[in-house]
């Protein structure tokens, strides 16, 4: 995993000597999800101030799930892109998945046409 991380890019200061412990308020990596992890973590049931260990375990496998499914999107469909019916091919088999990808995708959907509606409405036409 750690060899992943070094290929994926992610900003690493040098080591300090900490043992990885965040010392100072400066992590390894810039964190990215940290505070909707946090709000996340709570509304499942966590502590309102979730262990930052915790948080930082939880953002490791976020982005590992992502950028996962990210390299399997790129090597299907177009080569080096990635697009919406790739994504969706991929979790085709994972039933909970699958169908809250579904109500996201008709949820932008509805947005996209009441957006265009309302434009439509205040802008003439």
């Amino acid at each position: 995993m750690a060899e992943e991380e070094d290929e994926a890019g992610y900003d690493e200061e040098l080591d300090d000597g900490s043992g990885g412990v965040d010392v100072g308020g400066h992590g390894k990596r810039k964190r990215l999800f940290s505070k909707e992890l946090r709000c996340m973590m709570y509304g499942f049931g966590d502590d309102q101030n979730p262990y930052t260990e915790s948080v930082d375990i939880l953002e490791d496998l976020v982005i590992e799930f992502i950028t996962e499914m990210t390299h399997k999107a790129m090597s299907i469909g177009r080569q080096g892109r990635v697009q919406v019916e790739d994504i969706v091919f991929l979790i085709r088999k994972d039933p909970r998945k699958f169908a809250r990808v579904k109500d996201l995708l008709t949820m932008n959907e509805e947005l996209k046409r009441a957006r265009k509606a309302f434009d439509e409405a205040n802008y003439g036409s």
